[in-house]
């Protein structure tokens, strides 16, 4: 009998072992989707993101249904990812997605206790090397500003100006350019490697372009490539 019950036990565990590596996978395939859902949203509220802005992007980074949670001081937490167009310059066609997490108890107090999606355009090249750090504190390692909205020259110009990375929320049918100031992204690098079964970096994907595009990322390449094919700010 104890043998029996041995054996049932090494073949659940074989079975654990088999399906986890794979249930990583789809939650990374899943949110990869998620982000395209969410940007093609955005993307297509009118008078919202500029599009002159979104041309001017090196990389878009979006960050689905942060919510709010506590312990002790309380804060938030989400998971995404950073999509960049390709080359050393960021001057080719749209790649491979990296993926990234945003974290910070400042967000909090924007979200009202309610999921919020947030889209954030790295708008020069210092944008790009820091994030490609291991992690990146908006306000310190990279200025970030509230993202301005419709066709506002003089604000966008402005934003180019002062700020590295542009940052927008949705909530509750609610688009906004919203403050990120004290929150931190980083790199996901579990999540990566679920998606691509590599040990890759974010410069790795995003710079060097060691990986191909999985198959639960090419409608996210597609959607920016067709809205912004070419990076206007070269």
């Amino acid at each position: 009998m104890s043998e029996r019950i041995s054996l049932i036990s090494v073949i659940g565990l074989a079975f654990f072992l088999l399906l986890n590596p794979l249930q990583a996978a789809n939650d990374a395939e899943k949110r990869v989707s998620e982000c395209t859902r969410v940007l093609k949203e955005v993307l297509d509220i009118p008078e919202g993101i500029p599009q002159s802005l979104l041309d001017k992007a090196e990389c878009v980074v979006v960050i689905p249904s942060v919510k709010k949670f506590a312990f002790g001081f309380g804060g938030s937490y989400g998971r995404g990812a950073m999509i960049c167009r390709s080359g050393q310059k960021q001057d080719g066609p749209w790649g491979a997605p990296s993926m990234f997490r945003l974290e910070g108890g400042s967000i909090g107090f924007q979200l009202g206790g309610s999921a919020t999606d947030f889209v954030l355009l790295v708008v020069n090249p210092r944008g790009v090397d820091s994030l490609l750090k291991s992690k990146v504190k908006l306000g310190a390692d990279a200025m970030a500003a509230a993202g301005p909205k419709g066709r506002s020259a003089t604000a966008e110009t402005d934003a180019l100006m002062t700020a590295e990375i542009l940052s927008y929320s949705r909530s509750k049918g609610l688009f906004a350019g919203v403050s990120l100031k004290g929150s931190t992204l980083r790199q996901d690098n579990s999540a990566n490697e679920d998606l691509y079964n590599s040990s890759v970096t974010a410069r790795e994907i995003v710079v060097e372009g060691k990986v191909t595009t999985p198959a639960s990322a090419k409608e996210l390449v597609a959607l920016l490539q067709d809205r912004s094919p070419k990076n206007l700010s070269k």
